[in-house]
């Protein structure tokens, strides 16, 4: 048996399409665009089996509508700023721009083992002057259009990484990458104006009907729109008022104490002549700002011993309290609490012994009774307890309380968002330099357009504690541009969450020089039809670049509303744990079978296994794709990426599955180059004559080329894989002896071929050449199911007596009424039903339905 030398053929292949720029993409306004798009790496060092699976499932989709006859985009670049180049300069000793690089030229040669259909003459890297130039020029343009404004702020500090992280890259209080314990600190910041985007942001999303819905559910609670009611509360014994928002004012008649943020004003003034509040506060700001902080920390407050005046009733007070889960980002970061009704309030107020007193209760429960214990009742119901308010339902209090507030002047009825401003300083050296310097004399000067791009210094050192730009002993030293004056650069850099915000767009022209993109380029393949990539970017990325798409709309850049029409998010790869005798975990290439089958480590010792995980380097359960492709080859990996389960699901990686995948392919390849019967020539017409079995199979072939169409185009590549087996399976059946066997072998091989090359390019092309082709698979159309073979011989009918279902009979398509209705009378269970009763009138719905009437 001859053995596929996959080595040689994957490396040959390769070559042979980047000869011939088979994936080079130039607009064709003759044909139809699509563009396909995986999200991009940060160059690490290495590929990871999460890589493989995305890039596998973007390069199916970009090969199989390549072969449907669009015009595709299939580009790749490098998310290549970020804080770990830093580190690893620190680590290595090295230059955060040399080790990106180094890691760009390996991961690049790693994705190319994998045959991805890549136009790589489109290549771009964040991280190079040419990109990140046309950043800046975009920044000043949105400073001129309001959209980029800089303030002190409270912000997340990482305290390991020394650096500002925005609320979304705050995990459960911790930093997202370094996951240490975020601080609150007040920093002059640089934001970007997002919320000015809130409400079309939020009805934009009702476009996005080729997301997941998960993804889309996500950012509306996200962007948070919720209507209320902002009103004043008079202090005692002071001139002032506490402003306060609420989305539940129906419950004003159940409060029991309000609460201000930390770093509310009225805090702040309190805290100078009390040294308990002053270290209260401070602990509060340790938490950080994130609401998953607040959220899982004890809920804490300090009585500041003023009151605030009940707004419908003058004799009822309220104590105030600063309190460690009001946040002065959103509202007015002023709270009433009522206990009753909300958990965080009720969990305040049995802490610090507080009134508890339901004024929302279920319609049917007894007003007498009902009482509040351990869990806030949140659900429907009417007033109680609530004076001009008793009787009516939620809704309507609500409405009733408004117009009360603002008959009286008291408040306003309003709408309150959650989403914040994006702040956008970094403190680091290894982004994008903010393009404005502060002049002592006109305090923030624009560069001047002229002057940029502002880029980074080279001879940097990464010996003290900081952002390497301030200690640089010239670069941030400069002249105002507007009088000419000594004045300072910004030495912020960017959130590396913007270079990820356009880039989609610089593929579309990436070489362009004096402008970000070539506006005809950006209107033939804008927006990107098919986006791919992890869940875990639903809120950052993808938002982020929602809104920077709709800023560079308003500055004139592009003329795009959504820059993904469509969005696939793949599931994780996974694979099982291991820890030796000393606990200690071991990773997969540690591990041996022994002469009993039982798995040890590789010095003979015991192993534990554990539990399927997320493949990740501090639980040593990783697979190297370098290793899997140099032995298996990168179409088996591909194979079992797509086979083994629907790819919005997690994968589990075995050894078995990649074994069975390359065990495929040795099957293909001899099944089609061992073939048990000479092939008639290529293009040869259909013989006379087709034997029973020859016609069978030809009916097989239509309907999983019509099948396998169906589900790539649906993203069902698992059912898709099975539908390519079991046609070789039948087609392993035929021995070429009977009428017309040959011929239909062909065509059956030809067709399984063109089926695999989405998944298996390098395989199929090899196949394809094999069988007598000389213009290579990658040029060729998808195949066409002839409609009449693809079509089902036999339907099954159900058999009604007199509207009830009696039985059930397989008829071939579009049988004739009379043979319909003798075959339905003549079913045994059809005669029991009918009890010897005369038959009045038999309806036949073609294909579907026998109704019988007595």
């Amino acid at each position: 048996m001859s053995r596929y030398n996959v080595k040689e053929t994957e490396a040959r292949w390769q070559a042979e399409w980047e000869r011939r720029s088979c994936f080079t993409a130039a607009e064709d306004a003759g044909r139809p665009k699509y563009y396909v798009l995986e999200m991009f790496p940060y160059p690490s060092g290495r590929i990871h089996m999460g890589h493989v699976r995305n890039y596998t499932i973007g390069d199916v989709i970009a090969r199989f509508k390549r072969a449907k006859g669009f015009n595709v985009l299939h580009p790749m670049g490098w998310d290549a700023f970020g804080l770990p180049a830093e580190n690893a300069a620190l680590e290595k000793k090295t230059h955060p721009a040399k080790w990106t690089r180094e890691n760009i030229a390996t991961m690049r040669g790693q994705l190319k083992t994998m045959g991805l259909s890549i136009d790589w003459s489109r290549e771009v890297a964040t991280c190079d002057v040419e990109y990140y130039r046309h950043e800046q020029k975009m920044f000043l343009d949105f400073m001129k259009a309001g959209l980029a404004y800089r303030k002190e702020s409270w912000v997340n500090w990482d305290p390991v990484d020394n650096t500002v992280l925005a609320n979304e890259q705050v995990i459960d209080g911790r930093g997202w990458r370094t996951g240490a314990l975020v601080e609150k600190r007040k920093l002059s910041q640089w934001f970007l104006k997002i919320t000015a985007y809130a409400d079309e942001l939020l009805k934009g999303l009702e476009s996005l009907d080729r997301w997941p819905e998960r993804v889309r559910l996500m950012q509306e609670n996200w962007i948070g729109k919720s209507t209320g009611v902002r009103f004043r509360f008079d202090v005692q014994g002071r001139d002032d008022k506490l402003e306060v928002f609420t989305t539940r004012p129906d419950t004003l008649f159940g409060a029991s104490f309000a609460a201000i943020s930390a770093n509310h004003p009225l805090a702040s003034e309190l805290a100078a002549n009390n040294p308990a509040l002053a270290e209260f506060i401070a602990e509060c700001n340790r938490l950080g700002t994130s609401e998953e902080a607040i959220e899982t920390a004890e809920k804490k407050g300090f009585d500041t011993g003023l009151r605030v005046v009940h707004p419908f009733d003058p004799a009822w007070t309220l104590p105030v309290y600063v309190a460690n889960f009001v946040l002065m980002e959103y509202g007015t970061g002023a709270i009433f609490g009522c206990p009753a009704h909300d958990q965080r309030d009720l969990d305040f107020a049995r802490k610090y012994d507080l009134p508890v007193t339901p004024v929302v209760i279920p319609a049917d429960a007894d007003p007498a009774a009902f009482a509040v214990g351990t869990e806030a009742y949140t659900g429907p119901g009417v007033l109680k307890n609530s004076r001009f308010l008793d009787g009516l339902d939620v809704e309507s209090a609500k409405q009733e309380i408004g117009k009360r507030m603002e008959s009286a002047g008291q408040g306003e009825r309003t709408t309150q968002y959650r989403l914040r401003d994006w702040g956008v300083s970094r403190q680091r050296y290894w982004g994008c330099p903010i393009p404005v310097i502060h002049c002592p004399e006109h305090g923030i000067v624009p560069v001047p357009d002229d002057q940029l791009p502002v880029v980074l210094p080279e001879d940097v050192t990464f010996d003290k504690p900081g952002n390497p730009l301030d200690h640089h002993p010239t670069w941030k030293h400069t002249a105002c541009p507007t009088c000419g004056k000594p004045a300072l650069r910004e030495t912020d850099t960017f959130d590396t969450f913007i270079e990820s915000s356009w880039y989609f767009a610089r593929f579309c022209s990436p070489h362009t020089a004096d402008a970000a993109f070539e506006r005809k380029a950006v209107d033939y393949w804008l927006p990107v039809d098919q986006y791919i990539g992890g869940i875990e970017h639903a809120v950052l990325h993808l938002l982020y670049s929602r809104f920077w798409t709709r800023a560079l709309t308003q500055c004139g850049y592009l003329d795009v509303a959504e820059p993904f029409a469509g969005l696939f998010t793949q599931g994780m790869v996974n694979h099982e744990t291991y820890k030796d005798a000393n606990g200690a975990w071991l990773s997969p290439a540690d591990i041996v079978r022994n002469d009993k089958g039982e798995l040890v480590a590789a010095d003979g010792g015991p192993v534990a296994v554990g539990r399927v995980e997320k493949m990740s380097k501090s639980k040593k359960n990783v697979v190297d794709p370098a290793n899997i492709i140099d032995t298996y080859g990168a179409d088996a990996a591909r194979l079992f990426m797509l086979s083994d389960s629907p790819p919005e699901r997690d994968l589990e990686w075995t050894e078995a599955g990649i074994d069975g995948a390359w065990r495929y392919i040795n099957r293909l390849w001899r099944m089609i180059t061992e073939a048990p019967v000479a092939l008639p020539a290529a293009g040869s017409p259909a013989p006379a004559e087709l034997s029973d079995k020859a016609q069978g199979a030809r009916r097989l072939i239509h309907k999983t080329v019509a099948g396998v169409g169906e589900d790539l185009d649906k993203f069902r590549f698992n059912k898709a894989v099975a539908r390519v087996r079991e046609l070789s399976n039948a087609l392993a059946e035929l021995d070429g002896k009977s009428a017309g066997e040959a011929w239909v072998l062909r065509e059956g091989f030809e067709a399984l071929v063109r089926m695999v090359a989405p998944m298996m390019p390098h395989l199929a092309e090899e196949l394809w050449a094999h069988l007598g082709h000389a213009t290579p698979l990658v040029e060729q159309p998808w195949p066409e199911a002839d409609a009449a073979l693809a079509t089902d011989d036999v339907v099954t009918m159900a058999v009604q007596v007199n509207g009830k279902l009696r039985a059930t009979l397989e008829l071939p398509r579009d049988v004739a009424k009379d043979e319909a209705e003798r075959r339905a009378l003549a079913d045994a269970n059809v005669q029991k039903a009918l009890e010897g009763k005369p038959v009045r009138k038999v309806i036949v719905v073609p294909n579907r339905v026998i109704n019988v009437v007595v």
